[in-house]
């Protein structure tokens, strides 16, 4: 797209909007920490709508779809915004290092999918401390997006106590890693009995635990996934729709092109593209 560029510099994000205005449908697959350092946005998650301003800074949680606006300053400066992904990798190497008198037990999982994070010192000073970066043609090395993004989540977890729970869903005592499993193996055809057995639990102690996880039954989880990926694959043009169907785990086109009719409202070869 003219006027638009983004760079990922191991999991921090620089994107940039010079002349026209962005609407880009995403779905989250990682926990992230959005920064808006000049112009404005809005992320629209589930018919809601949350407005950005400059110097907002906004935590999305992983597993959800939604469509990201953007447009730049009127006085001709670009739109900029800094990303922070929080992948599981990251995750974990955090969660060992933590002493287990630091956790908050009592922690609850926020289910919220778009979350403001209230501006203060550590966060402005994590920001600022990007901004020789995105200013200039400079990289910025892995070991310092690593640390960046450790700054970027002891903030969030300073905002709020329950964020423990949602990301480090993978541990006790919040939950285990169910969403993680599936996230990775959704498009393999994996029966339920062999989900649970994978994740190590009986067939019951599987379904009790996907309950806290999701509203939707495995079965239907794993097909709105599949739908998702598939959607996304012919959004982004340049392969076909059979393609699309086996890479998201599809094996029958009639039963794909119904279920794919039913969830956005148009067939797979109408799909308009990003």
């Amino acid at each position: 797209m003219e006027g638009f560029s983004r760079i990922n510099y191991s999991g921090v994000v620089f994107s940039r909007v010079d002349r026209e205005d962005v609407r880009g449908p995403q779905h989250l697959k990682e926990h992230t920490l959005l920064y808006i350092r000049s112009g404005r946005a809005e992320v629209v998650c589930d018919g809601r709508r949350t407005p950005l301003l400059a110097g907002d800074c906004v935590f999305l949680r992983k597993d959800h779809r939604l469509v990201v606006d953007a447009w730049a300053p009127e006085d001709g400066q670009p739109f900029q915004s800094v990303a922070l992904f929080f992948c599981r990798h990251f995750l974990h190497s955090y969660y060992r290092s933590l002493s287990r008198r630091e956790l908050p037990l009592d922690a609850r999982r926020n289910e919220e999918p778009v979350l403001k994070i209230p501006s203060g010192p550590e966060l402005e000073s994590l920001f600022l401390s990007l901004t020789p970066y995105l200013d200039s043609a400079e990289s910025l090395p892995e070991e310092v997006a690593w640390l960046k993004r450790l700054e970027g989540l002891r903030c969030v977890l300073a905002a709020d106590r329950n964020f423990y729970a949602s990301l480090f869903d993978f541990a006790q005592p919040w939950k285990v890693d169910l969403l993680g499993y599936m996230e990775e193996n959704y498009m393999y055809d994996l029966s339920v009995p062999e989900l649970a057995r994978y994740t190590g639990r009986s067939l019951s102690a599987f379904k009790r635990d996907f309950k806290k996880v999701s509203d939707l039954t495995p079965e239907k989880w794993i097909l709105r996934r599949r739908l998702q990926e598939a959607h996304r694959l012919l959004a982004a043009g340049g392969g076909r729709v059979a393609d699309a169907m086996l890479e998201a785990g599809f094996k029958d086109p009639a039963f794909f092109s119904r279920a794919y009719k039913r969830e956005f409202g148009y067939s797979p070869r109408e799909t308009p593209g990003d």
